[in-house]
């Protein structure tokens, strides 16, 4: 697999990702959808999304530079190992992060070359850049799938009649 098509695909994933945002924001009440739980102590949709950009951004900046994340703030509350508060950010928020995140994640890749597929960022690097990216691909098909299903699930709750359909 090339460096191209690895970019392709994180291109695509976060397209989808945004249009997931875009059926949200056309709900009659977005802030209410972006905070639903499917159950007690289980992640909201916006947190899912977050999650989806604290990943970009601790990802890229701390595991690959070995530096600092961008928003701090945002990787302690979303990233892997913390736990769904109820302090829900507003939807041109979510948008705002998961641009900028993969906007900087695909800069600096952009600065590899297809050899770089083979290495590692560090020796701290779990992956292979070509791992890590497919990784990162992977993740975020595997959140969003989570954020599309409490939608779908938050449909039915309100509204049983509307049922659940593909957007």
């Amino acid at each position: 697999m090339s460096l191209t098509t690895l970019i392709e695909v994180l291109e695509f994933n976060r397209t989808r990702t945004l249009s997931f945002i875009d059926t949200i924001a056309k709900q009659p009440n977005p802030q209410v959808v972006l905070g639903w739980r499917p159950g007690p102590g289980r992640s909201h949709i916006a947190w899912q999304l977050m999650h989806i950009a604290a990943t970009d951004d601790r990802h890229l900046h701390v595991r690959a530079q070995q530096g600092q994340p961008q928003e701090a703030r945002y990787v302690e509350r979303f990233a892997g190992g913390s736990t769904p508060d109820d302090d829900v950010p507003a939807l041109d928020e979510i948008r705002r992060y998961l641009a900028a995140q993969r906007q900087e994640l695909l800069n600096f890749v952009r600065g590899l070359d297809d050899g770089a597929l083979s290495r590692k960022a560090n020796e701290q690097m779990p992956w292979t850049f070509g791992d890590w990216l497919k990784v990162l691909a992977w993740h975020e098909a595997h959140h969003q799938g989570q954020a599309h299903i409490t939608f779908n699930l938050y449909r039915v709750a309100h509204d049983p009649v509307v049922g659940v359909t593909a957007h």
